[in-house]
């Protein structure tokens, strides 16, 4: 191995946190040959000091990633761990299905497309279909990109299924984090914002998160009958022209949505399907 390589090593390793490794590397010792272990198992096998181990196995139980098994000191996989390969499971297949679907939306239009996700108070870019339409190449919008839900269109689509008490439990600061002056204020501002949104099928932002990007947004339901999506069109202007709605902008991003709902076993019409 070269020197230069040596450093690099060197450098990404210093970089780590050895605490967090142990915990995925204990979570990783799990299996269906040995769904419990203790402690001093879990010290064994990782050649960690049995007290050292015993913290470990305690932090990871107090966030759900294991559990007791019984009463003893065996430790099995808590509920947390499952959620997260439910989670991945339901990511991969929404890209997966929900990838041709926007691209055929930004084929059609012109404009850029993507496919988003709610996690807790953020929204996530899990899928994009880029176009090369040069003000856009200002926004470096990646998959895995977040925003806060509360503050964009995006969120306000994937809010809609929130009961007003859940939007309070999620939102619960008297004043939340204003990015421009369309920016709502609290919780009750949020879910009035969502419940528009979900009345009126569709939403349609001009630069109400990122002055000059205006932005067309509904969302995607699953065979449950939950919002588990949302389906947004940008378009590089501060104001969407009555020409481009004339001719459909707004429809074709509806039909996406309702395409992919129904691709993923929803038997219904979506809020935002075109009637």
């Amino acid at each position: 191995m070269s020197d230069y390589t040596d450093a690099a090593s060197d450098a990404e390793d210093t970089y780590l946190v050895p605490a967090l490794e142990r915990g995925l590397r204990i979570l990783e010792l799990f299996s269906h040959h040995d769904p419990v272990l203790t402690p001093n198992d879990i010290a064994i096998r990782l050649g960690l000091p049995r007290t050292t181990a015993i913290r470990l196995v305690q932090t990871l139980a107090s966030l759900g990633y294991l559990e007791r098994a019984n009463r003893d000191r065996d430790f099995r996989l808590g509920p947390r761990v499952t959620k997260l390969g439910f989670e991945y499971m339901n990511s991969m297949e929404l890209t997966d299905i929900g990838m041709p679907v926007i691209e055929r939306l930004r084929d059609e239009t012109g404009f850029a497309s993507y496919l988003l996700v709610r996690d807790e108070r953020d929204v996530v870019f899990i899928a994009k279909a880029w176009t090369h339409e040069l003000t856009l190449n200002r926004i470096k919008v990646n998959v895995g990109s977040r925003i806060p839900a509360h503050a964009s269109v995006h969120g306000h689509v994937l809010l809609g299924d929130l009961s007003e008490a859940a939007m309070e439990k999620l939102f619960p600061e008297p004043m939340l984090a204003t990015y421009t002056p369309y920016t709502p204020r609290n919780a009750k501002e949020v879910y009035e914002r969502a419940q528009k949104y979900l009345a009126e099928g569709c939403a349609v932002s001009e630069s109400s998160f990122e002055p000059g990007i205006s932005v067309v947004s509904t969302s995607v339901r699953d065979n449950s009958g939950m919002i588990v999506a949302a389906v947004t069109l940008t378009v590089a202007r501060p104001f969407l022209e009555k020409t481009l709605v004339d001719q459909g902008l707004v429809g074709r991003v509806k039909a996406a949505a309702q395409d992919l709902s129904e691709r993923l076993g929803y038997c219904g019409k979506s809020a935002g399907a075109p009637t």
